[in-house]
């Protein structure tokens, strides 16, 4: 069985970007990305609508750190404000079947500039050779033709289509689900 450890927190570095443990100083840019509408435009999900809700994400977020269950890193540019531009994560664990779900939201400030797909990239690395996952997928919807993009770009193959599978706000839509094996 999986038995991943986080602890020390395992924070990784590309050509051009940090990827560090979110913090409570990070509740401000985690609000941001919990609550504006292009951000959350293909995620289904309802915006915060406090800061004490960013406040309290980060809390569920450290814990599912210190607990084992789950990983989520800010990104940071290395030249930057050292401000959280976005987050990507490990989440839904099945550690009987090695294999972890994907998470990922930017600012749109900084949308096309192939980020994302560097974050995946070393995301992927530390999944695989990290944490012995042998699986990683990702959902998204169907109608997000960027996040599908940079899922193909970084190596994950569309496995499924459910039709109808979520209802949010009234009506029912569809899923895709992308993987990457080992």
């Amino acid at each position: 069985m999986l038995q991943p450890g986080f602890t020390p927190f395992p924070e990784l570095k590309t050509e051009r970007l940090l990827l560090r443990r979110v913090t409570m100083e990070d509740a401000p840019e985690i609000f941001f990305l919990r609550s504006d509408a292009a951000v959350l435009q293909f995620l289904s999900k309802e915006p915060a609508a406090t800061i004490k809700e960013a406040k309290d994400f980060i809390t569920r977020i450290n814990n599912d750190i210190d607990n084992n269950d789950g990983i989520l890193w800010a990104i940071v540019l290395k030249e930057g404000s050292g401000k959280a531009i976005g987050s990507i994560c490990y989440w839904r664990l099945s550690k009987e079947h090695y294999r972890a779900e994907l998470g990922y939201v930017l600012d749109p400030n900084f949308w096309r500039r192939g980020i994302m797909k560097e974050a995946i990239l070393k995301v992927l690395k530390y999944g695989f050779s990290g944490m012995g996952l042998h699986s990683i997928e990702a959902r998204i919807s169907p109608a997000n033709i960027a996040s599908a993009a940079v899922l193909e770009a970084t190596g994950f193959i569309r496995e499924a289509y459910f039709k109808e599978d979520f209802f949010y706000r009234g009506k029912f839509e569809d899923t895709a689900v992308y993987s990457r094996l080992q």
